[in-house]
């Protein structure tokens, strides 16, 4: 009975020490971080599922645009081959795959965009119009998670590099989480300056 209540004490204390010592806030602000990544990605899917109606809707149109076209099917394709989760955040090798992924198709999305202004015709289909309005959605709704996650992992940054929780940190293993993708994040989001010449004859 009496090593039962020593027991008691002793975890009652331990319990006392890790949440002095930080240990709980560490817990919950990793737990953040992965629900911010989470929400992200869903956003990314979320984009990936409107890209074939998308291309699909503007494929009788651009018939002068195939490279356009098929460099947007493929960057979609490589998207839907790269699996991660919010596990996957200390895994940077996959990370910069996903990233990289992410960025080409934003790439040829920007395209397909910029050359959608030389047909008055797909501006005015309903359908594609729609999509549009859905991708702009899509893209809005992508850079909020992604200043979500990026608050939750300067939060979470900074609790494991302060007295005391430093100590708890560096005593489980807890290390600083990569901002992954913020230095590429204005090139991806950029409208590019690409012009397409149309074929003679074709009205503008």
């Amino acid at each position: 009975m009496f090593r039962r209540y020593l027991n008691l004490a002793a975890l009652a204390a331990l319990t006392l020490l890790l949440s002095g010592c930080g240990y709980n806030e560490i817990q919950r602000q990793d737990e953040q971080v992965k629900a911010a990544w989470s929400q992200v990605l869903n956003q990314y899917e979320r984009r990936a599922d409107l890209v074939p109606k998308l291309v699909s809707s503007v494929n009788a149109y651009m018939v002068n645009e195939r490279a356009v076209l098929q460099q947007v099917t493929e960057a979609r394709a490589r998207v839907g081959q790269i699996r991660v989760s919010a596990d996957d955040l200390d895994d940077p090798a996959l990370m910069a795959r996903f990233e990289q992924a992410q960025g080409a198709l934003s790439s040829g999305l920007s395209r397909l965009l910029a050359v959608s202004e030389n047909y008055p015709q797909l501006k005015s289909d309903g359908l594609f119009r729609d999509l549009m309005t859905q991708l702009e959605g899509t893209e809005n709704r992508i850079a909020v998670a992604r200043e979500r996650y990026v608050g939750a992992v300067q939060s979470y940054n900074l609790t494991i590099r302060e007295f005391p929780t430093l100590i708890t940190a560096r005593a489980f293993g807890y290390q600083p989480k990569a901002q992954y993708g913020l230095d590429k994040a204005d090139a991806v989001t950029r409208d590019p300056e690409v012009k397409f010449d149309l074929p003679q004859g074709q009205a503008k």
